[in-house]
């Protein structure tokens, strides 16, 4: 008898639970739906269009076409009434709260720039969340940078990866000056820049933005850090660098102008002789020395882009926020003669501290690490010295 009770109120306990669970997950997305409606109300002017989730399954053919996967969920290829293709990111439900996905819609849902992607429209329907981009039918930029010729990937040309980084740096250029409020995007890297079919970049994946005030020059965060190692800035990381402001994507951006720079893997060897290999370390003494930096053969021309390239990035990555330029500022230096350009000190110092307890960083987005060397010297040569970079194709 006692354990007919015990299973009754057993049974019971799970007949309860579950409408009680049911009703949590239908408040949160209400709430989430809310925030959405909410938004929306406020910047009616430039919303965007809501789509059903029986539309999305129209429009991409019943997820026929997938693009590519990711952290966040997947993207499939769709195409409108209106004969324009779009690409459809499906968001993963278990993924946040859906934070990210009002950041998104918030974010390019009022942003109309050559350099930043279009967002179409997007899908809100209880779980299923989907966001409409415009169709970059030359997928991201990272593909580009490691591509090998067996993969049959066309290998861009350093006049064009000039180009790309030129808009890249205009698009962030606008994103922190160009609008009323201050957009810090916090993820800039190669595969959040696409590429339409001239090889136009469009900044992509607002997931992680957040909004200032054009008149804050340090800004404050209230949840963990978040973003790519490797593309993180230091000061989001370390206490006591500095102030967390635009110049965390000044950095990001540096690195990408490196990883493009290096991008034959041509360091390879180097780094597999020394645990502690950097290449900003290792290119920055080149550069100062007055050496040859062996990542192949190149016109005179070319190898002026490489070079213009790395000392750009070099600035960019300077460990204290202070001493990195503004994107204003290095969208004029690539746009400048390279006799004109002065060499960085050395970009690196010891951090000052022990980093932020790794519990409450997020490195979801985690692809490679950076090693910072202790030491921190200035090389007094110009940029217009006789170094000589050779760029070998391969």
């Amino acid at each position: 008898m006692a354990g007919f009770i015990i299973s009754a109120r057993t049974i019971c306990g799970i007949m309860c639970f579950f409408p009680f669970l049911i009703y949590k997950l239908r408040r949160r997305h209400l709430s989430i739906d809310e925030s959405i409606e909410d938004l929306l109300q406020s910047h009616n002017n430039l919303m965007p269009i809501r789509y059903s989730y029986s539309s999305i399954k129209k429009v991409t053919k019943s997820f026929k076409e997938k693009l590519g996967q990711g952290g966040y969920g997947s993207v499939f290829k769709g195409k409108l009434k209106s004969g324009h293709h779009v690409a459809i990111k499906m968001l993963d439900q278990t993924k946040g709260n859906g934070q990210d996905f009002i950041n998104e819609v918030a974010t390019i849902g009022r942003i109309h720039h050559v350099n930043v992607v279009q967002l179409i429209g997007f899908c809100s329907e209880g779980s299923k969340r989907a966001l409409i981009y415009e169709f970059m039918p030359n997928g991201s930029l990272d593909k580009y940078i490691s591509a090998r010729q067996e993969e049959n990937i066309i290998s861009l040309s350093w006049e064009k990866m000039l180009g790309i980084v030129l808009g890249v740096g205009r698009g962030i250029e606008y994103l922190h000056r160009g609008c009323n409020t201050q957009i810090l995007h916090f993820d800039i890297k190669p595969h959040n820049i696409l590429l339409d079919d001239n090889f136009v970049p469009k900044i992509s994946d607002f997931g992680l933005a957040k909004f200032f005030s054009t008149d804050d020059s340090i800004v404050s965060l209230t949840a963990a850090p978040r973003g790519t190692i490797g593309y993180i800035a230091p000061e989001m990381i370390y206490k006591n660098i500095g102030g967390i402001s635009n110049k965390a994507d000044v950095y990001s951006f540096g690195m990408l102008l490196l990883e493009i720079t290096g991008r034959k893997k041509a360091i390879n060897a180097l780094r597999d002789h020394s645990s502690q290999f950097y290449f900003p370390s290792w290119i920055y003494d080149r550069l100062c020395h007055g050496e040859d930096i062996e990542i192949g053969d190149a016109t005179d021309d070319e190898k002026t882009i490489a070079k213009k390239l790395v000392i750009v990035a070099l600035w960019c990555i300077q460990m204290n926020p202070v001493d990195r330029p503004s994107m204003s500022k290095v969208v004029d230096m690539l746009e400048d003669d390279i006799e004109v350009l002065q060499m960085p000190p050395r970009p690196f110092l010891s951090p000052p501290e022990l980093p932020i307890d790794d519990t409450s960083f997020d490195t979801s987005h985690s692809e490679t690490s950076t090693t910072y060397p202790s030491e921190s010297r200035s090389c007094n040569s110009v940029a217009s010295s006789t170094t000589i970079i050779k760029v070998k194709e391969n």
